[in-house]
C-alpha cells in the first residue's frame, strides 16, 4: 500500500486522541473486555451472553438474530454492544425469517396460546405469536416460534428498546451453517437493509461522506487489528480511513467527550475488565499511538461534539486482509 503523505499524529484535547493509557496500566489483565469476547460469539455456550452498552452509549438500536448459529446480536449506533445465545423455533414451529419491528412490549406477558406460560420481557414481532422473550436455552431450537433469550439479557434488552426498533432474523436453524462475522459493525441498517461495508481500494487513503447522515450521535472506532478508523453518525458510516495504530494492549478502551469546567475533555468509560478507567481524564502526555491522513483528521476533528464516543479495539471493522501499511511524513502535534 502507498505511504500516507502528510499523515498526522492525533493529539490534544480536541483532537482525536491520546486514547491509550500507559502500557503498565494494562498489564496483568486476565480476560478480554467485551468487544474482544463478543467477536468470538460462536464460542458462547448455551445461556451465555455479553453486554457492553458503554461501547456505544446512544443511537438507534438494531437487533440481528442468526438462526444458523442460534445467536442474537445487538447494535447501537451501528456498533455491536451485546451478543447472546438464543433458542428459536423447533421443527414444525420454525421462527420466520425477515425484517421485523417491535410491535408490543410487555415485561410480564403470559401466552394466550400455550397454557398461560410466562414470557418475561416479551417484545412482539408478529401479531400471530412470534416474539423475543426470556425462555429455555438448551443449545438447540426448542421454542414454538419465538426467540428465547437468557433472562438477564432479555431484561437488559427490554430496557434499551422502544416500539419500532428493527429486528432482522436470518439463517436456517436446521442447516447449522456456522459462519464468522468478526466485524463490530452492524450488517444491517435501521431499516433492515444490508449495509455495504466497502473497503478502501487501491491507493484510497480515506473516505468522507458526511451527507449520508447530517445529524445524530457520533461514534468512532479505532481498529488495531484492521489498522482502520471508522466514523459512524446516527448509525450510518460517514467516514473510513487507513491508520497506523502502534499499541500492544490486547484489551478495549472507550472514551467519551464531556464538558468539564466548560471545556471539552476526553473521559474514559469503565468497560468490564477495565473498571479502573471509569471517569479518568485522558492524559495528553500519554504517547500517541495513532497516525491518520491529515485531511481525514481535520474533517473528523471539525465534527466532534460532547457525547462523541471513541472505541479502541482489536476487533475488526469489515476490512479485507490487511496489506502492509507504512505511514511517512508524519507531523508530531504540539502538546
Amino acid at each position: 500500500m502507498r505511504g500516507l503523505n502528510r499523515a498526522a499524529l492525533l493529539a490534544s484535547s480536541v483532537g482525536l486522541l491520546a486514547l491509550w493509557p500507559p502500557l503498565a496500566s494494562a498489564q496483568g489483565a486476565k480476560a478480554s473486555s467485551p468487544p474482544e469476547f463478543a467477536r468470538r460469539i460462536e464460542h458462547l455456550k448455551p445461556g451465555e451472553w455479553v453486554w457492553a452498552p458503554g461501547v456505544s452509549p446512544s443511537g438507534p438500536v438494531v437487533i440481528y438474530v442468526d438462526l444458523s448459529r442460534q445467536i442474537g446480536i445487538v447494535y447501537r449506533n451501528g456498533v455491536r454492544i451485546a451478543a447472546t445465545t438464543v433458542s428459536s423455533g423447533k421443527s414444525g414451529h420454525a421462527t420466520p425469517t425477515g425484517v421485523f419491528t417491535i410491535l408490543q412490549k410487555d415485561a410480564k406477558h403470559r401466552s394466550s396460546t400455550y397454557n398461560n406460560a410466562p414470557m418475561p420481557y416479551q417484545q412482539r414481532l408478529t401479531w400471530d405469536g412470534v416474539a423475543l422473550h426470556a425462555g429455555g436455552l438448551p443449545g438447540y431450537p426448542e421454542s414454538h416460534g419465538c426467540v428465547h433469550l437468557p433472562y438477564g439479557f432479555a431484561k437488559e434488552l427490554f430496557a434499551i428498546t422502544k416500539l419500532g426498533v428493527t429486528v432482522v432474523v436470518a439463517g436456517d436453524a436446521e442447516s447449522h451453517v456456522r459462519t464468522s462475522d468478526n466485524s463490530l459493525l452492524a450488517p444491517f441498517d435501521g431499516k433492515g437493509k444490508p449495509v455495504d461495508r466497502t473497503p478502501l481500494a487501491g491507493g484510497e487513503q480515506y473516505r468522507w461522506r458526511p451527507q449520508l447522515a447530517p445529524s445524530g450521535p457520533l461514534s468512532i472506532i479505532v481498529s488495531k487489528l484492521d489498522q482502520r478508523v471508522v466514523v459512524l453518525r446516527g448509525g450510518v458510516e460517514i467516514g473510513r480511513s487507513v491508520a497506523e495504530v502502534n499499541d500492544d494492549d490486547p484489551g478495549s478502551h472507550v472514551i467519551t467527550m464531556a464538558l468539564r469546567e466548560g471545556k471539552p475533555r476526553w473521559i474514559y468509560i469503565g468497560l468490564p475488565g477495565h473498571a479502573e478507567d471509569e471517569g479518568r481524564e485522558v492524559d495528553e502526555a500519554v504517547i500517541n499511538r495513532l497516525r491518520l491522513p491529515r485531511p481525514f483528521y481535520e474533517k473528523v476533528r471539525a465534527v466532534l461534539t460532547p457525547g462523541t464516543t471513541i472505541l479502541v479495539t482489536n476487533s475488526r471493522v469489515g476490512e479485507g486482509p490487511l496489506e502492509h501499511l507504512t505511514v511517512i511524513d508524519a507531523v508530531k502535534p504540539l502538546p
